[in-house]
């Protein structure tokens, strides 16, 4: 699991060009701190994203809105 969220953050940071909140955080972190430890916290915020949504059933809105 920890390779596969890495690698979905590595490919988030350096491949995908469409906005997020959470991209917008990685780069600046990144700018600060470098990518691997910008990565690696990144890849934490993710899982405490995902352990949130498993435990309480909720859907991810990407764009920070609330939803309705």
């Amino acid at each position: 699991m920890r390779r596969l969220l890495v690698s979905a953050v590595t490919s988030l940071l350096t491949q995908v060009r469409r906005f997020s909140p959470l991209k917008s955080w990685a780069i600046r972190l990144s700018a600060r701190k470098g990518f691997k430890k910008a990565a690696v916290a990144t890849v934490r915020k993710i899982a405490v994203i995902l352990h949130a949504i498993w435990r309480d059933g909720t859907e991810f809105n990407w764009q920070r809105q609330p939803a309705t």
